[in-house]
């Protein structure tokens, strides 16, 4: 069969809407059609109403999208829409809700808005990613450090259920759920969580105590093996790495790994077997930033000025230059910073601007015709969220060395044996034990980038740009295109909110690859 209407997502969890714009983009909007998203976060969800009022005016009323352009590019505009466009802002603004899952207050303006929206009559999509901090590495080290803290009184590993309980009441046909590793080996009570996620994804009937249903149970698949998990095996079994998604396998420009699941309902399963994504090669660090206009950092204490900045990173140059003489032993590194001593021109850049004006029409950048098209607006006048932050003298010293190092030696430097030059240790008493190895780390201009996490809110540290020219971590539009999210996507909120937003979310890119095999098991093709 094939529905000629557009299969309608829900999208749960939404973050800034990464997933959701993998779904709505396939077909110019023909295929999926959000019909509401929920995000507790007032900043995302105010990122997530915005593109929804963009796809909402390219849809119903493309003569009006003025109103969004005019918004991205005037400084100080208060809203994005007119009288002419303000029937598309209010469909944005009722598709796009701030709602806490797991609240009585939120699940019961949930169930409203899917009672009276939703229909269950048509197949239908549900997505999401139950929030990660509890499952992650670094969020169950952080507990470990609280004497008080309890797995099973942490609220957060059972979010999932939220989940489960639309499944369980509204039957998708399929649903896509994303997480991070961590949920593999996360622990509740002594026992491992992700199998017992899996039984309850695959029959929510009996998860959530409803007895003597014949309604179809779900067989839960990976996209990248044919692990399939139905309703009675052991999960035990199961080989769960199988049902992790490494990105840079799939056309995105970053080494992100994160589990997803998807489930199928039995109603459908008979064309599972078209399932899995296609791996391809994706663009390098390099070819993903290189069109982007050229900023410098700025100083964060004192003064700041290109004089002043360019002082001390030409001074900074010549220490390490001086430090690595007097211990020798890389002659490859030393040419590197005696060329980039001579050749240094950061002090000529801009640092950037929230709304950035460009000059004359964008470059073509990408090989990839569908990467062109994917990532440039011709009609938009300006760089969005593209903003340099500011740096202590110190790091810029920790930058430039890595950056340098990283030209020479084609790896980003680790650990002290490696930062063993003068100044560049940080003042931290654990530094050579072993365990900061990353604390400062180059995205290498010629390979994919590390995983974008939410941790780029606090710092930069991890997320030092290749070009030792500008001296300085990514900024929010740099790490919004290694998580591919097109350039006219505008996050809003202060910068360490947008920050959290990109890293938070799913590449667009690479739900919109699940969307594409999602609507072939669905249409049976």
């Amino acid at each position: 069969m094939n529905f000629k209407q557009p299969l309608q997502v829900v999208d749960l969890f939404a973050g800034p809407g990464g997933l959701g714009e993998g779904f709505s983009s396939l077909n110019d909007g023909m295929s999926f059609q959000v019909v509401v998203s929920a995000e507790m976060d007032p900043h995302a969800r105010a990122t997530l109403r915005l593109r929804a009022f963009y796809r909402t005016l390219k849809l119903e009323n493309p003569e009006a999208l003025d109103d969004y352009y005019y918004y991205c590019e005037t400084s100080g505009a208060k809203q994005p829409w007119s009288g002419r466009s303000y029937d598309q802002w209010i469909r944005a603004d009722e598709e796009a809700r701030q709602i806490r899952l797991g609240s009585p207050e939120g699940n019961a303006e949930l169930d409203k808005i899917l009672e009276s929206k939703l229909d269950e009559t048509r197949p239908w999509v549900l997505i999401g990613g139950p929030p990660c901090q509890a499952y992650s590495i670094v969020g169950r080290a952080r507990n470990r450090g609280n004497s008080e803290y309890k797995a099973e009184d942490d609220h957060r590993h059972f979010l999932y259920r939220e989940y489960l309980r639309i499944i369980q009441s509204k039957r998708p046909a399929i649903f896509v759920m994303e997480n991070v590793k961590g949920i593999l080996s996360s622990k509740v009570g002594g026992e491992q969580i992700f199998p017992q996620i899996l039984r309850d994804l695959a029959d929510p009937d009996l998860a959530l105590g409803i007895m003597d249903s014949n309604r179809p149970k779900y067989k839960i698949c990976s996209l990248v093996s044919d692990a399939v998990y139905e309703s009675g095996d052991d999960p035990l079994e199961l080989n769960l790495n199988n049902f992790i998604i490494r990105s840079e396998e799939y056309g995105v420009p970053q080494n992100r790994h994160r589990v997803i699941l998807v489930g199928v309902s039995e109603e459908f399963a008979d064309a599972i077997d078209g399932l899995k994504l296609s791996s391809k090669s994706g663009p390098s660090v390099g070819e993903m930033l290189q069109g982007l206009p050229k900023l410098r950092s700025t100083l964060s204490r004192g003064n700041d000025s290109p004089e002043k900045w360019c002082y001390e990173i030409l001074n900074h140059l010549d220490g390490l230059r001086s430090s690595l003489s007097s211990i020798g032993g890389d002659p490859l590194l030393e040419k590197s910073l005696q060329i980039t001593r001579q050749t240094f021109s950061g002090a000529g850049y801009s640092n950037g601007a929230l709304k950035m004006a460009r000059a004359g029409s964008p470059d073509s950048q990408f090989k990839d015709k569908f990467f062109e098209q994917w990532f440039n607006d011709s009609r938009l006048k300006v760089w969005l969220n593209h903003e340099a932050r500011s740096h202590m003298t110190s790091d810029l010293r920790r930058y430039i060395y890595a950056a340098v190092f990283a030209d020479a030696h084609k790896v980003s430097p680790k650990g002290h044996k490696e930062f063993h030059l003068a100044g560049l240790a940080p003042d931290h008493k654990n530094w050579e034990s072993g365990k900061f190895s990353d604390r400062f780390r180059v995205q290498v201009k010629g390979q994919s980038s590390s995983t974008i996490t939410s941790h780029i809110s606090k710092d930069g540290h991890y997320f030092i740009h290749y070009d030792p020219n500008q001296c300085r971590s990514l900024t929010v539009r740099e790490a919004a295109r290694l998580q591919t999210f097109p350039d006219n996507y505008f996050f809003l909120g202060n910068r360490t909110q947008q920050f959290h937003q990109v890293g938070n979310a799913v590449p667009p890119l690479l739900a919109r690859q699940i969307a594409e095999v999602v609507e072939r098991v669905i249409n049976r093709q």
